[in-house]
């Protein structure tokens, strides 16, 4: 179980770095579009014959967001259960808050632009999170507390 909690947080880990260069594609080739004479409104963002290269960086990045991370983070807590890594629970628990954090920042941000920003530096503490919490789970099991300190 050990194991199977380090790839889920590697793998949270991973999917942070996916958002961020889906978003980066998806932002950076909607640039490249409007400065070559495309023009972005609704109805180009809801046609599937639009021109615009970089618009699958947007339901992708929507998409990961909304289902894979959340689904990764939720069997991670479960994990922990079992695992029997020292804090374990705790930083599942930090990651997987982070995670509902992100998508109600993330979904509210389309009506209050500057929640845009939060979610950015959230994804990065989501990301340090998850690191720690894989590398805590590579670290060597421990049966017993040291006299005078206590298991977290």
């Amino acid at each position: 179980m050990r194991s199977a909690y380090r790839v889920l947080a590697w793998l949270i880990a991973l999917e942070v770095v996916v958002q961020a260069g889906a978003i980066a594609y998806a932002v950076f080739g909607l640039s490249t579009w409007i400065q070559g004479g495309g023009v972005l409104d609704k109805a180009a963002m809801e046609s599937e014959t639009t021109e615009f290269t970089g618009l699958g960086g947007f339901p992708l990045h929507g998409i990961n967001g909304q289902m894979v991370i959340p689904a990764l983070g939720l069997i991670l807590l479960v994990v922990a259960f079992f695992a029997r890594i020292a804090g374990g629970v705790r930083w599942a628990a930090t990651v997987l808050g982070l995670i509902v954090l992100q998508v109600l920042l993330g979904l509210f941000a389309h009506d209050v632009t500057a929640l845009g920003a939060l979610h950015g530096a959230t994804a990065l503490a989501l990301l340090a999170c998850a690191v720690l919490a894989a590398r805590r789970a590579g670290a060597p099991a421990t049966t017993a507390a040291p006299a005078g300190e206590r298991v977290a």
